[in-house]
């Protein structure tokens, strides 16, 4: 009985009709998509006879959104879902690939995830000083513990158990190369490393591995042909990242020294991409996500925890200036860097992490980008082909035969009003239409 259920979920055949494409690089010709099962089989070619018609008309279909930089858990995994969001990319946390296989075993309701698993810092460096209890487990993850069920609790203590429990300590050459080893066998998908001294985060003198020791750790986890990202915040940190030779940088600098423009040529020289994090720069120069927050689209979504969150910031650099962080993003894009987007929300609601929340923030992003001076075209492709392109996942963040059925149907078009990706209709994960 079991067998055959599945059987009809394999031979379900949708087609998606009247409906305008975006298909993750620009708006297409064709207005009509068919899915069967997990993947798309047809794009504007004949519909079947015994396809389930849905009726897009007055609304745009796109691929699902791409956050490319979280720390999650399985709630959070469940509210990038509701908006959309059907892959998370874990920049620091439980989810590699032992990490999935102990957490979501059995978890339907949740978009996909990849994971760098634990970053690589310095003895009491980044991010200690957002986490001020000292505890083995943090006291905000006992307290949404709590929340769970007692299956996905169980879940979430045996893959923190797991990952957590021969962190090696980095302090040298061999101690790095150690660590690289310790996340590939954990299933790691990309290695993150962390250059953060603190003055942006408030914390100034945070203890930072030598460029000795990151350089390692980057040509070990190249011989692992795994991706490099790098946490950074201001200028000189990004610039030494990219003289590393990281693959990515993980947020935008927030400062903007006489040497901006040499440090854009040469990032855009390496061929790294950036992940701007802009609403995470936000909230440190001390802005909440109010108007987000007080959005219909978003307020009936998420839980009043996470309302709270957006409703507050990090404010840990009141002293800068938002404009720096969109003139540098724009000096990026013109110099043909890969931009993508990004929210580094936190995997539960925590007070002092504010303005963030699953999901929700990716639009967020989306909206200031557009401010910042991209177009809605540029932005989408953003969170949806570019990052698909550069982390390896060939079968998303497009609409195209053959390609996964990650999709987002919306009200209106994003392509000309981007606040229309939070009209959200309709959100099918490989396939199957999903509650939101």
């Amino acid at each position: 009985m079991e067998k055959a259920a599945q059987n009809d979920v394999l031979e379900q055949v949708t087609a998606i009709t009247n409906v305008r494409i975006f298909d993750g690089n620009q708006v297409i010709t064709p207005r009509y998509v068919v899915i069967k099962g997990e993947y798309i089989i047809s794009v504007g070619r004949d519909l079947p006879a015994d396809a389930t018609i849905i009726d897009g008309e007055n609304a745009t279909l796109m691929p699902g959104l791409i956050d490319a930089h979280v720390h999650t858990s399985i709630g959070g995994l469940r509210d990038a879902l509701k908006f959309g969001v059907t892959t998370e990319l874990e920049m620091n946390g439980d989810f590699t690939k032992r990490g999935r296989e102990i957490q979501l075993k059995n978890v339907n309701d949740v978009a996909d995830v990849r994971s760098a698993g634990t970053a690589i810092t310095a003895p009491g460096g980044h991010p200690d000083e957002l986490l001020p209890d000292g505890a083995e487990i943090p006291e905000f993850v006992l307290k949404e513990l709590e929340k769970l069920s007692e299956e996905d609790r169980e879940a979430m203590l045996a893959a923190y158990a797991h990952d957590h429990e021969e962190i090696p300590q980095v302090t040298t050459v061999e101690e790095a190369i150690k660590h690289v080893h310790t996340q590939v066998e954990n299933g790691a998908d990309y290695i993150k490393i962390m250059i953060e001294e603190g003055t942006v985060m408030g914390a100034p003198g945070l203890p930072v591995l030598s460029d000795e020791i990151l350089k390692a750790a980057v040509t070990e986890a190249h011989k692992f042909s795994k991706l490099v990202i790098a946490h950074v915040l201001t200028a000189r940190s990004s610039q030494e990242a990219i003289d590393l030779g990281v693959d990515g940088l993980g947020h935008l600098f927030t400062d903007r020294p006489e040497y901006t423009s040499e440090l854009v040529q040469s990032i855009a020289d390496s061929g790294a991409f950036v992940i701007p994090c802009l609403v995470l720069n936000s909230s440190i120069l001390g802005s909440p996500a109010s108007q987000l927050a007080n959005d219909p689209r978003v307020h009936s979504k998420l839980s009043p925890e996470w309302i709270d969150i957006l409703n507050s910031s990090f404010n840990t650099y009141p002293q800068g200036k938002m404009e720096n962080s969109f003139t540098n993003v724009m000096d990026l894009r013109r110099a043909g860097v890969d931009i993508l987007v990004g929210t580094d929300v936190a995997p539960v609601p925590v007070p002092n992490l504010g303005g963030l929340a699953h999901g929700a923030s990716v639009h967020h992003e989306l909206q200031l980008l557009v401010s910042a001076g991209f177009t809605p075209i540029e932005a989408l492709q953003s969170a949806t082909s570019k990052p698909a392109r550069r982390f390896g996942l060939h079968d998303r963040g497009r609409i195209a035969e053959g390609a996964r059925a990650d999709l987002v149907l919306v009200d209106g078009d994003p392509t000309t009003n981007i606040s229309d990706t939070l009209s959200i209709k309709a959100v099918w994960f490989k396939g199957v239409q999903r509650r939101i």
